[in-house]
């Protein structure tokens, strides 16, 4: 257990910022998996419009250091090779 007062603060503002980083993580999951269930449904116009949304919550979720830069680079790419493999079949 903390005794100084500033050891104290800082351990509620970890517990702040970890709240925020899950439900950043969350709701990038939630997302992804909505996406995935389109593309298996074969709803690629839905798809479509939910890309840019995935985009966004990844881009400021590694601008914010929540994930790291390329891991949504490589989550972009994967999800943008889903759709178009889907879409050419």
């Amino acid at each position: 257990m903390a005794n100084l007062k500033s050891s104290k603060k800082d351990i509620r503002r970890i517990k702040r910022r970890t709240a925020r980083n899950l439900a950043r993580k969350i709701a990038i999951d939630k997302l992804v998996r909505k996406f995935r269930k389109l593309i298996k449904a074969k709803n690629l116009d839905e798809a479509k419009s939910l890309i840019p949304q995935i985009y966004k919550a990844l881009d400021k979720a590694a601008q914010r250091n929540v994930i790291k830069k390329k891991t949504a680079a490589r989550k972009k790419s994967r999800l943008m090779k889903l759709l178009l493999s889907t879409s050419s079949e």
